[in-house]
């Protein structure tokens, strides 16, 4: 394929990218909206799913964090590894993702002060990074966004670098992603998403709906 063949299948895969934005663009535009609304009562469960989420579904973690609350865990001395390691709903890690669980219990008025204190969303995820356990660059992202917090930082799981891939934002997906490669990948998709006109955030959502069918969080 010559260079011109190349721009103009390039520039094909631009503009149904922007066609298929201005489609869900509604529809994102709630799920953004539902984010910023969640209430600071709802932020411990919020960041144990987030820590729940690595290599497990989005669906067990949701139906764990759900049992969480309704044992009111964060109040009550629950043990959460029998319900981690139930293979209904298995949470892989489960050992040592039910000890980090218990470990934000103790350690959650901390979070709720990096949180309230005015620091920008790149310091607080960095302070989550460094203080949470159970926490990297893409899981402390997530729960901003869940949030309504991250204020155009990526997340940067499997579903958003295969579609970096596949628009020629990164050449090939990383096997692991330290702290500078995971913040040199995302600057990239920070000026992809100013070049196309997509706010980062809603392109996160519209790459996440493209691999599973659901804008979801």
């Amino acid at each position: 394929m010559n260079r011109q063949s190349r721009q103009t299948r390039q520039r094909r895969a631009l503009n149904d990218l922007r066609a298929r934005h201005a489609q869900l663009r509604t529809a994102i535009h709630s799920r953004l909206q539902d984010f910023a609304r969640v209430p600071s009562s709802e932020y411990f469960y919020e960041l144990a799913y987030c820590m729940m989420t690595p290599q497990t579904s989005a669906e067990n973690a949701e139906y764990v964090v759900a049992s969480l609350k309704s044992r009111n865990f964060m109040l009550h001395d629950v043990d959460p590894v029998p319900l981690l390691a139930d293979r209904s709903h298995y949470i892989r890690f489960h050992k040592t993702k039910s000890k980090h669980l218990l470990e934000l219990k103790q350690q959650f008025p901390l979070v709720a002060a990096a949180l309230s204190n005015g620091m920008t969303p790149h310091d607080v995820r960095e302070w989550l990074v460094k203080s949470v356990k159970g926490l990297g660059y893409k899981e402390a992202t997530h729960f901003l966004r869940n949030i309504g917090r991250n204020d155009g930082l990526a997340i940067l799981d499997r579903h958003i670098l295969r579609n970096l891939k596949r628009y020629g934002v990164i050449r090939s997906i990383p096997q692991s992603l330290s702290r500078k490669k995971y913040l040199a990948i995302e600057a990239r998709f920070q000026r992809f998403a100013e070049r196309i006109g997509i706010p980062l955030d809603e392109l996160d959502l519209l790459f996440w709906s493209m691999e599973t069918g659901e804008i979801r969080k």
